[in-house]
């Protein structure tokens, strides 16, 4: 096979112009004698690789696919390489047609680009994968296989799920390892591979054709801030467990069974709440409450952050697509200025076409204003996400089930179990699904608005536009009062007086029948025009609320009954039963008493002369301390006297009267 790098018109920022290849057979170009031979850029350029170049090129596209380093790929290429995967189709990218590992460099056409993943352009309809002939069998091939082939892409998706997951689980598997020693150095040298084939790939191609300069240090920043930090954590670990083996630090106990926060929640469970409770600042009572007997579990800090990054690298994305379209909407729009030039701005469809420039005009500056608003409403969602997990934990652990729906006070053990294990993917997921749905209805906001306020005014048109805007409001206020006066001629007249005077409200009690009879059926027909605009207005707020909420996977947006169609909300209550059965303080706590006790018997009983250990200090009496434990407990919590049974004749009730007294 012999490549064929052609040079079309220069396109928009680029002098070298987009280059596309042509598979063609080595016979026909060697009958051409085009082969070896090198034109200028406006033309055409052929060589004949050998089979070191057709190596290379292999290399580059599986480096596309994950399979070499760099193993984050740029996302744009790695649509190109799963795309026929997936579907089967061409290897087309959504922003154009491009390589697996395209350099898009910004340079001038004397000095040629330093990478070696190939030209900038690739026709990929000539090419196929092999996996992809799988998902797509040629005509004559059995059923069976056809059948095996629908099933395909779920499968590609798993076992690109599994490629990722195998490239990054030797960072998990050093950094959880016993024998820090060792995992350290093999954890700082598998880092520092990553980071230097990272700087390697940026500083080959550090720029591109949609953001321009440093466009790919724009996508790689993050990882290279992710791979710093593991490179200090290894360096940290290598030389903590370097001075505990040389013996200059003793080593690191292990990790308690009741943590600190555990216990101080527990302390504060048992001791008197405070008379008076301290004043709050604005943001303690508005925002957030700092609880320094709360803590957060890792999975749900590193499910915070890696939406974080995944939810920039979304932006950056759709930002890059937008430029695109836009330099394509430019084009569009020069043809349509020549057409209008041509006809000498008399063409019956001129009108028509001004419309149509100024709906891309408007289009392009609503959809690039809103993504400042649509960032920060799911910046604020990441936020309340960890909010709402630390109130509902503590509903939770206080026995308060009333702000779960009915049918989600027992889940299923299995299902809460596998719950969690979802969680984190779909929470990313979510935020970024919640992302372009909210920009897109933002971006429909704004167009309403543009195309209701601020055009009118630019076309002088703003008393037409006043006068309309004068009217709606008016109607939607002679609604609204009519309503308001529903309610108030009911309460005034419709029902009976108050029964005493410290009553908020007078009862549910009909007076005046009659009235109300005609008084219900003169506006009878008026209510069922109401009930037309109010049925509307149910459904916008509905499909508002929803688009709204559709990245807060902690709220569900079904309504009641429906709940358990929600598979997110179904998530996120399994992953709450999973952490407060297994994080409970109270619970913690409870079994910590019984293994530290459960130890001590073992040990007086593997001890031949246990006696001598117990006359080394004072004997204490359990059932003394069981009895100075319950004064105390008692003394604390009042309400318990009255619930404890009295004993005749061991002084029980003076007892009782005495803490009653006290």
């Amino acid at each position: 096979m012999l490549w064929e790098l052609k040079s079309p018109v220069p396109s928009r920022g680029s002098p070298e112009g987009k280059h596309q290849i042509h598979f063609q057979d080595e016979e026909s170009m060697a009958q051409e004698g085009m082969v070896g031979h090198r034109h200028t850029a406006a033309e055409t350029w052929n060589w004949a690789p050998s089979q070191n170049q057709a190596a290379k090129w292999h290399l580059c596209w599986l480096s596309g696919l994950g399979a070499l380093p760099p193993l984050f790929s740029h996302p744009i290429n790695l649509w190109t390489s799963w795309a026929p995967l997936v579907t089967g189709g061409p290897m087309a990218s959504p922003l154009g047609p491009r390589p697996t590992r395209s350099c898009s460099c910004s340079q001038k056409a004397t000095s040629p680009c330093r990478s070696r993943s190939g030209p900038k352009a690739c026709d990929w309809k000539s090419v196929r994968s092999p996996i992809a002939s799988l998902g797509h069998p040629e005509p004559g091939r059995s059923g069976l296989t056809a059948s095996l082939a629908l099933s395909l892409p779920a499968f590609v998706l798993l076992i690109g799920g599994m490629e990722v997951g195998l490239s990054h689980f030797p960072f998990f598997a050093c950094l959880s390892s016993e024998f820090q020693l060792v995992s350290s150095i093999l954890g700082f040298s598998y880092s520092l591979i990553w980071f230097a084939v990272t700087i390697l790939y940026i500083t080959e191609c550090p720029h591109g054709q949609f953001l321009g300069r440093y466009e790919t240090v724009m996508f790689y920043w993050p990882s290279l801030l992710c791979l710093a930090f593991l490179l200090g954590r290894f360096l940290h670990m290598f030389v903590k467990s370097l001075r505990v083996h040389l013996g200059w630090e003793l080593p690191m106990e292990e990790k308690p069974f009741l943590e600190a926060h555990q216990a101080e929640h527990v302390k504060r469970l048992l001791r008197k709440p405070p008379l008076q409770e301290s004043k709050k600042s604005w943001f303690q009572t508005r925002i957030y409450e700092w609880d320094p007997c709360f803590q957060f579990p890792s999975r749900m800090i590193g499910t915070i952050v890696l939406a974080f990054i995944c939810l920039y690298l979304f932006i950056v994305i759709e930002f890059c697509m937008f430029v695109f379209v836009r330099d394509e909407l430019d084009v569009f729009e020069g043809e349509l200025e020549n057409y209008i030039a041509s006809m000498n701005q008399t063409g019956t469809l001129t009108p028509v076409i001004l419309q149509v420039k100024e709906l891309m005009s408007v289009s392009k500056g609503v959809w690039l204003v809103t993504i400042l608003p649509a960032s920060f409403t799911c910046v604020s969602y990441l936020f309340h996400i960890l909010a709402c997990y630390r109130k509902h934990m503590k509903r939770l652990w206080a026995g308060n089930k009333h702000f779960l729906p009915s049918k989600f006070h027992n889940p299923s053990s299995a299902e809460s179990v596998v719950a969690i294990a979802r969680y984190s993917g779909w929470q990313i997921a979510y935020i970024l699904w919640g992302y372009l749905i909210i920009h897109v209805v933002q971006s429909l906001c704004g167009m309403l608005i543009m195309y209701g306020l601020v055009l009118p005014i630019i076309h002088n048109q703003g008393l037409e536009m006043l006068q309309g805007l004068g009217i709606g409001t008016l109607t939607i206020s002679i609604v609204l009062g009519i309503m308001i006066l529903q309610v108030w001629i009911a309460s005034s007249f419709f029902l009976q007086p108050k029964m005493r005077a410290a009553d908020k409200q007078k009862p549910l009690a009909l007076d005046n029948q009659r009235v109300f009879h005609n008084f219900n059926y003169f506006l009878f027909f008026y209510n069922v025009l109401l009930g037309l605009g109010a049925c509307l207005s149910r459904l916008l707020i509905s499909c508002i609320l929803g688009t709204w909420l559709i990245a807060r996977i902690d709220r569900t947006i079904m309504q009641n009954g429906y709940e358990g169609a929600d598979m997110g909300f179904n998530a996120w209550i399994g992953m709450l039963y999973v952490d407060h059965y297994h994080t409970n303080p109270v619970l913690v706590s409870f079994c910590n008493i019984l293994i530290i006790g459960h130890r001590e018997r073992r040990l007086q009983r593997a001890i031949k002369y246990w006696y001598l250990n117990q006359s080394a200090g004072p004997r204490i009496s359990t059932r003394s301390r069981t009895r100075w434990l319950l004064l105390q407990t008692l003394v604390n919590n009042p309400r318990l006297v009255m619930l404890r049974k009295s004993r005749p004749g061991h002084g029980s009730r003076e007892f009782t009267q005495i803490l009653l007294t006290c």
